[in-house]
């Protein structure tokens, strides 16, 4: 059962800037890497792969604000370029970026990305000690132009009043020009109910009758 399900799609289009540099290839990565420089491409459709390096605590901002869903418009390589963050190579140890993938994005033409769910509200389910909501998914994979990217989606969770309640993929209210991949029938989010525990019965020991069986193993030695 859906009970007032209630979800919100934001769907501002935000461009972050980052300024790039060409990467000098008479440097070694480690070299680059002891200067506080990480090494990068970019690539695309139309954009032949470019190797790059950009300032890590620069790069450190930018994937905090905008993750893998949000334009990034590359500056210092001539033209400027939107892209996306396609991967992230991160030191185990250092807990750094190592390497950083950009795809460069088409103007004017569908793309298939991932979009992160964010979820807020109190559910009353829960709240009650029902049962704990659980995230069922984290993303979604979406299809749209790039001016139509939404930065993520809001899920509220405050829909889930009882044990029955759930939110699918078909429950997300999304923006016009934007087509979800995810299967309509796909569960967002569900209230799995806490099961009460059960104590053990307790077994009582009849000492009367093992006293009894004793002396009887006793008098057939005899």
């Amino acid at each position: 059962r859906l009970a007032g399900i209630h979800c919100m799609l934001k769907c501002t289009h935000m461009t972050i800037t980052l300024t790039v540099t060409n990467r000098d290839t008479s440097k070694k990565t480690a070299e680059l890497r002891t200067e506080g420089q990480v090494p990068g491409v970019v690539y695309g459709p139309k954009q032949p792969a470019l190797n790059l390096v950009v300032d890590g605590k620069l790069l450190d901002k930018v994937l905090k604000e905008a993750g893998e869903s949000s334009i990034v418009e590359l500056e210092g390589l001539g033209a400027k370029l939107e892209v996306l963050v396609k991967g992230v190579d991160f030191d185990p140890v250092r807990k750094a970026v190592r390497h950083v993938d950009f795809y460069a994005i088409e103007r004017g033409k569908d793309m298939t990305v991932t979009i992160p769910l964010e979820f807020i509200g109190e559910s009353p389910a829960e709240k009650s000690g029902i049962g704990v909501v659980t995230h069922a998914l984290q993303e979604i994979e979406v299809t749209c132009r790039p001016s139509k990217l939404p930065q993520h989606i809001d899920v509220d969770v405050s829909s889930l009043v009882d044990a029955e309640s759930k939110i699918t993929v078909a429950d997300l209210v999304i923006p016009e020009g934007v087509k979800v991949e995810n299967d309509a029938t796909e569960t967002v989010a569900v209230v799995s109910v806490i099961a009460d525990e059960v104590e053990p019965e307790s077994t009582a020991i009849d000492m009367s009758a093992i006293a009894v069986e004793k002396k009887g193993k006793e008098e057939e030695a005899e």
